[in-house]
This record gives C-alpha cells, sequence and structure tokens, in this order.
C-alpha cells in the first residue's frame, strides 16, 4: 500500500503580503510562547531607540522610520524572544544520539540556549561547564596545535562588527588566515566579480536611488521570501510607474501582486499593487547567456539606430571617459552565436528583444541580485557581464541607477568589510601590523569548502563556528558531516539548538549567546553593536528585551574572553575590548580610513554610509578605469557533459528557501506563496516533464546527483509539485537537499557551492 501522502499542494492565489502576512505573525507569536511584554519589541526593530533586525541585510529608510512590517523578521525576532528554554536538564535527559533523530524544524523548537555545553562521550550527552573551564579547553587545543593553519574559524552573517573585527585579529593573532565563512556561500561571486569590473565587490546604490530609478531589473531573486521589507521599495516604484522585470526560473508570487501590510488603506480595502511587468524564466544556468545576449542585441540595436540616423543606444560619453577594453568586448558579442545564445539561455528571440527594449527605455536602472545568479559554476562571469551590459549604458555612478547584489543574513557585508577574509590584502595586512605591532600571517587561507576538505584530510584539528548551521548550509551534507567528526574540537557560538551541535569532534562545545534582541551590559553599561547592510550602511543596534538566561555572554565577550585565555593581553587587552565596544570601534577607525570618527557618527540616527568609490565613478582597478570583461559561453561543463550521457532525463535542479525559514533556520512547514503546506520533501517540476519521465503530480521520486567521481549523492523519497518552471528544471528546498551538491563543484574563481544548477537523475520512490 502506497503511503498517504503527508501535506497538501493548493495554489496561492491571494498576492504576498497583506493579511495572509499578518496571520503568520499570530501565528509566529504563540507558537515560540512570546511572553506578553516582549511584543513591544516587534515595533523596536530597525528603530533609532530599538535594534538592527537579526534577519536580512536589506537597508532601512534612515534607520528610523515607523514601524515596518517584515514577516520574517517577525519570525526571525519571534525566535529570539520565546519563551522556550534548552537548559541543562533538557540535555540530560536527551542523548546526542536521540537528538538526531529529530527533524531540523523539531530541533530549532526547543527554544533558547541558557548554558555552556561540553560534550561527554561515556554517557552521549552534553553536560554543563563553566565558562572558564569551555575557554581554557578552547586554548589548550590552539596552543597544542603543531601549526595554526590547523585550526578554522567560521563566521555567519549575524556576527556583529565589533565580534568579527576582534575574531579576525585574534585568529591572525593565533597564525591564520582561515576564515570560512557564509560570505563563501552565497555572494562570493559578487565579492569576486565585481572588483575586476568596477573595482570594489559591493553595490553602488543606496535606498535613496530606488526613490528616482525608471526600471529594475531583479535576477534571481524573491523578495518575497527573502527580503520583505524590499517589497515596500517595489511597491512604491511600481506606482510611480517604473517597470520591474523578474528574471528567474521560477515565477515568483511576490513579484506578481502585493499588498502592504505597512500601509493600512491597502489592509482594509484589499488594494493591491501590481510589481513585475515582465517575467523572464532562463533555465538553470542560463543567466550568463540571457545577459550576453541582452548585450549583442544591444550592439545591433546601436548599428541599427546609427543606420537609421538615430543617436546611438550606447552611452558613449561614459564608454570612453570611464572604461576600458570595449573594443575587445564589442568585438566578442559580435562573434557570438545567436543559436548558442538561445540554446544556453532557454529564452526565446523575441523574449530577448522585449527585454532589451526595456532596458534601452530605461533612462535610470537598477540591477539586483539574489543568489539565483551567484550559486553556479560561471557565476563569476555572471556577475561580470551584468556589470558590462550596464556600463554600456552608463548605468552605473548616477542617481537611480546601478548595481545592487542583495546579500542574506544581516551583517554577511560588515564581516567582510571587517577582515573576515581568507585572502587579505597586503595593505590591510600592513595596517593591522601597524596598529596591533605583530606579524599577521601573509599566506592566503581556507574558504568553506577547503576547509572542509582540509578537516577530512586531518589538516584542520579544531573547528570553531561563530554562529550559524555549519553542518547544514554547506554542500556534500554526508561528507561534511564526516570532515567535523574528524576534527580533534568543535565549538558552536549559538542561540538555538541545531544540527551543527550534534555532528561533533572528538571533543565539542555549544556556547550560547545573547541575541541581538537582548540588552548586552557590561559593567552595568548597555553596550550596542554595528552592523553593514546590503547598500553599505552602518547601525548601531541596542538590545531591549531581558537576556534568556544569566549565563549567556555576548558573541564580543565570547571572542575578547577567548583570546585572553589563549594568547594573555600583553598586546591586546582583550578583556576591557570585551567590556567596552566603543573601544573596539576606536580600533577598526585606526584599521580603516572609511571608519574615521566611528563612534561619532553611528550614534547619528541612521548611522552612516560607508563611501562606494564606484558610485563616485572612481574606479580602483589597475586601469583606473571601469573594466569590460569579454566572456565566452562555456559549452562543456559538467552539466553538458551529464546531459550527453543520460539525454533529456538529466534535470537539472536549484536549491531555494521556503517561506518559512530563513537560511537553515526552519520556522514552519508551510511555503504559502508557492501552495505547500506543511511539508518540505518536495520537487517542482515541468508537467511536460513530468510527461517526459513517465512520472505524476503527487508521485514521490529519490534525486540522484550526476557527478564526475564514484561518490553516490541522493535525496530520497520526495512529492512532485507540478509547476510552472523551465523544462529540464528542477527546483527543491534546502538544506534537504544540499547532500546532492558535490563538494567541489564550485563557482569558478569564488568557490562558491553550485546549489542553483546541480544535474540530477529522478527514480520513482519505492512504495511505503
Amino acid at each position: 500500500m502506497s503511503k498517504k501522502p503527508e501535506g497538501r499542494i493548493a495554489p496561492y492565489a491571494h498576492p504576498s503580503g497583506g493579511w495572509g502576512a499578518l496571520k503568520q505573525v499570530v501565528v509566529n507569536l504563540v507558537h515560540e510562547k512570546v511572553a506578553g511584554g516582549n511584543y513591544k519589541t516587534l515595533l523596536k526593530q530597525n528603530q533609532p531607540d530599538g535594534f538592527d533586525c537579526p534577519g536580512c541585510a536589506w537597508p532601512d529608510r534612515e534607520h528610523a522610520s515607523t514601524f515596518e512590517f517584515c514577516e520574517n523578521g517577525v519570525k526571525a525576532v519571534a525566535a529570539e524572544a520565546t519563551s522556550k528554554r534548552v537548559r541543562p536538564a533538557f540535555f540530560a535527559a536527551h542523548t546526542v544520539t536521540s537528538l538526531l533523530t529529530q527533524s531540523d524544524y523539531e530541533l530549532e523548537q526547543h527554544g533558547r540556549l541558557t548554558d555552556p555545553m561540553v560534550y561527554d562521550a561515556a554517557s552521549d550527552r552534553y553536560q554543563p561547564i563553566t565558562w572558564d573551564d569551555a575557554f581554557a579547553l578552547i586554548a589548550r587545543h590552539l596552543k597544542a596545535l603543531p601549526d595554526p593553519d590547523q585550526a578554522a574559524f567560521y563566521t555567519s552573517g549575524r556576527t556583529g562588527n565589533e565580534a568579527a573585527f576582534l575574531f579576525q585579529l585574534f585568529a591572525r593573532m593565533v597564525g591564520t588566515n582561515n576564515f570560512p565563512d557564509c560570505s563563501n556561500m552565497c555572494h562570493e561571486p559578487t565579492s569576486r566579480g565585481l572588483p575586476g569590473t568596477v573595482g570594489i565587490g559591493k553595490g553602488t546604490v543606496t535606498l535613496d536611488d530606488f526613490e528616482h530609478t525608471d526600471t529594475l531589473l531583479i535576477f534571481g531573486q524573491n523578495p518575497a521570501t527573502n527580503h520583505p521589507r524590499m517589497m515596500n521599495e517595489l511597491r512604491d516604484c511600481a506606482r510611480r510607474g517604473a517597470t520591474i522585470v523578474s528574471i528567474n526560473p521560477l515565477r515568483e508570487r511576490g513579484l506578481e501582486r502585493f499588498t502592504s501590510p505597512a500601509h493600512a488603506l491597502e489592509m482594509l480595502t484589499g488594494a493591491t499593487t501590481t510589481i513585475g511587468t515582465m517575467f523572464v524564466q532562463p533555465k538553470l544556468a542560463g543567466d550568463f547567456a540571457l545577459i550576453k545576449a541582452v548585450a549583442k542585441r544591444l550592439v545591433e540595436r546601436d548599428d541599427e539606430a546609427l543606420a537609421s540616423g538615430q543617436p546611438s543606444v550606447l552611452d558613449r560619453e561614459f564608454i570612453a571617459r570611464h572604461t576600458s577594453g570595449f573594443e575587445a568586448f564589442e568585438a566578442d558579442l559580435r562573434a557570438e552565436s545567436w543559436d548558442v545564445l538561445l540554446e544556453e539561455s532557454g529564452v526565446p528571440k523575441l523574449q530577448i528583444d522585449q527585454l532589451t527594449g526595456i532596458f534601452i527605455r530605461g533612462r535610470n536602472v537598477i540591477s539586483t541580485w539574489g543568489m539565483g545568479l551567484t550559486q553556479h559554476k560561471n557565476a563569476l562571469k555572471t556577475i561580470q557581464m551584468l556589470s558590462n551590459l550596464m556600463m554600456m549604458r552608463g548605468q552605473i555612478g548616477r542617481q537611480g541607477a546601478g548595481l545592487c547584489p542583495v546579500r542574506g543574513h544581516s551583517n554577511v557585508q560588515g564581516d567582510r568589510t571587517m577582515g573576515i577574509e581568507e585572502k587579505p590584502t597586503k595593505a590591510f595586512l600592513d595596517r593591522l601590523q601597524r596598529v596591533f605591532d605583530f606579524e599577521p600571517p601573509r599566506a592566503h587561507g581556507l574558504d568553506t569548502v577547503d576547509s572542509i576538505q582540509a578537516m577530512l584530510d586531518g589538516r584542520v584539528k579544531v573547528f570553531f563556528a561563530m554562529g550559524g548551521n555549519f553542518a547544514m548550509a554547506t554542500p556534500d551534507t554526508p561528507l561534511t558531516f564526516r570532515a567535523l567528526q574528524n576534527c580533534d574540537l568543535t565549538v558552536h557560538v549559538a542561540t538555538k539548538l541545531n544540527r551543527s551541535h550534534l555532528i561533533m569532534g572528538k571533543q565539542a562545545l555549544i556556547l550560547p549567546t545573547l541575541g541581538r534582541t537582548e540588552i548586552d551590559l557590561q559593567n552595568g553599561v548597555p553596550q550596542g553593536v554595528t552592523v553593514e547592510d546590503s547598500m553599505s550602511m552602518v547601525h548601531l543596534s541596542y538590545g531591549i528585551n531581558q537576556p534568556a538566561s544569566a549565563n549567556l555572554l555576548s558573541e564580543t565577550m565570547i571572542v575578547a574572553r577567548l583570546a585572553h585565555a589563549t594568547l594573555g593581553s600583553d598586546k591586546v587587552d582583550w578583556l576591557g575590548l570585551g567590556a567596552n565596544y566603543a573601544e573596539i570601534r576606536e580600533l577598526i577607525e585606526k584599521v580603516f580610513d572609511d571608519f574615521h570618527d566611528f563612534n561619532a557618527r553611528v550614534a547619528r540616527p541612521g548611522g552612516f554610509h560607508l563611501r562606494v568609490a564606484a558610485r563616485e565613478r572612481e574606479w580602483r582597478t589597475p586601469s583606473g578605469r571601469a573594466q569590460f570583461v569579454p566572456h565566452a559561453v562555456d559549452r562543456d561543463t559538467p552539466i553538458h557533459r551529464a546531459r550527453a550521457r543520460h539525454g533529456e532525463r538529466l534535470m537539472v535542479l536549484m536549491t531555494a528557501r521556503s517561506h518559512d525559514q530563513y537560511n537553515t533556520t526552519i520556522y514552519g512547514l508551510d511555503d504559502r506563496y508557492r501552495g505547500v503546506f506543511g511539508l518540505r520533501r518536495v520537487v517542482f517540476i515541468n508537467q511536460d516533464d513530468l510527461a517526459l519521465l513517465g512520472l505524476k503530480d503527487g508521485e514521490y521520486v529519490d534525486l540522484i546527483s550526476v557527478w564526475e567521481d564514484d561518490v553516490t549523492r541522493r535525496a530520497d523519497r520526495f512529492r512532485l509539485v507540478q509547476y510552472d518552471i523551465p523544462r529540464g528544471c528542477l527546483g527543491a528546498y534546502f538544506p534537504e537537499t544540499n547532500g546532492l551538491v558535490p563538494l567541489h563543484s564550485t563557482a569558478d574563481g569564488a568557490g562558491t557551492p553550485t546549489s542553483k544548477s546541480i544535474p540530477v537523475l529522478l527514480e520513482r520512490s519505492a512504495e511505503e
């Protein structure tokens, strides 16, 4: 007898936002058992006298606006403000083996961690440990390493600037540049690609530019789920008449219609705003070819305009004054085959013509992108090709136009700015040397994928994670598990229990920390932490809730006490810095010129904007100009080779978040806008592919990754959901499908896992 289907599939016909979002807020507050007095927390998000939202990195209007509703922000705050607790008695009652049988969602629901814990292998349980003993244990392991490069220091994007700065300083004083971080798994192609074209690995726009743009191209992004506050900006742009194009294999509901919960009249009248005016659905890994096709068509349209006596559609003044390499780039476009571009992009020529026309008509164009562009083998080339396209019409470095990478976690960009970088520049290391009087390590360190391989090889023995859920966020899950288990010591700083805490080295620690919503008192004085959002605004944030436990330490103090225990305080007064974050900011401004007068500037409402040279048309490239970079279409990728072996039955899988999750944190089991309720093991598939494979909507299949090694990677029993997705393409949620991503299937030149283009085969599941 076949197993009864779990959950339900029910297409969502309502606009994004609206009453559906408010309903989920109530559900989450009740589910998390948020104490009544903490409801005020929701009104303090991103306010001058409140805290920075611990969720996404989308900026705020002057960080001082009236309440701006964000469903996923509420979920993140409710998760921190929950009254549920994971005390030592919880661990006494549960072995690690028993906890491993629970789902990621179930682990999250136990609540806030309250005390430092150490793993006891004999009992298979975590047991309490004092903070002093925990730091002493870590220090012993670090000091015993024959080579400091046998340690790796991971940073998640939730870490504030002050803790991140101390963390990188401590690790470099230990003697390593091994800084795997969450940026390695998301926007690394942005960070590595943009310096080659515009001279800096950050976006060139601010939120004010959205008030002046008339055209938005949104690549590989689902704002309604991943950056809900962005929807209000898109709403305002659409109501002004801006053209908004969604370029994504999935036609996401949030970019169709939106009702803003922040506008009472819309809520009361049921009014909606149409967001997207055009939807382009390239096949997975087809964005590079699509963008190059638009650039080629732009050259052809320019030829047509000049031949008919019309003005050039290229910004030839910008190209001549500000750029280098256009002639070679133009020649490469002219030589490119239309047949190749159409086949590789999966987008019809007519739609490419329409998209090119929209781009030409746009006076002020902003291009935004998420991980839909960055988690592919050709991701770095794609980011550079998008830069090329924008430069062709001078759409960088002026009001209402520019490049806008939209990063995920709240301070992932700030952590990189603070020096969480496995490939530091000589100038940065020289400055550290002058300010702190030590010789920093000069050799490049390990990124995330390389750290996993080094743990597998026994080259990394100590793994320290500042937040995150490393075991589940990373690719090739079983392999990553083995890597962590091969360590002598694993340490995780966290607010709530997750699977990484159960995949331990020979010794393991869980160190509980304050959340950003909580009051951080040091010597009786409240401390604020700073973060940098996706648009280079730096804000100061103070928590307002009482800590979940009296035995919590802040991330900053955890680093300070660990550094003191390991290195002593002869060169750096670690404990003094941990007790006064303003002193950390004074040191930051000594290392980074852009942070001059840090404490004074960040104390102003809204904080301050870090200068982005390319925004002012200052190009920090070797030529001193913005650089056009030609790239060929790669026709010999792992996907091409897999399709040559398996034919049309070969599918390409992308991983994605559901609406009820943030990164690997699972808040619930629904994906409302995609019509999935009560289940997560689903795979979205085109109806023609169902027919091709002899499968039916609602059947269960196993997914088998196709890679060029002898490793079998599979994810079993996923329910097929017929969906509007290009032929040959599939979608499924992470982290359930992360195990299908081969460890060394990464973006060329960036090392980011190719989680948006995984070649797979489907097999009908055995009936249960």
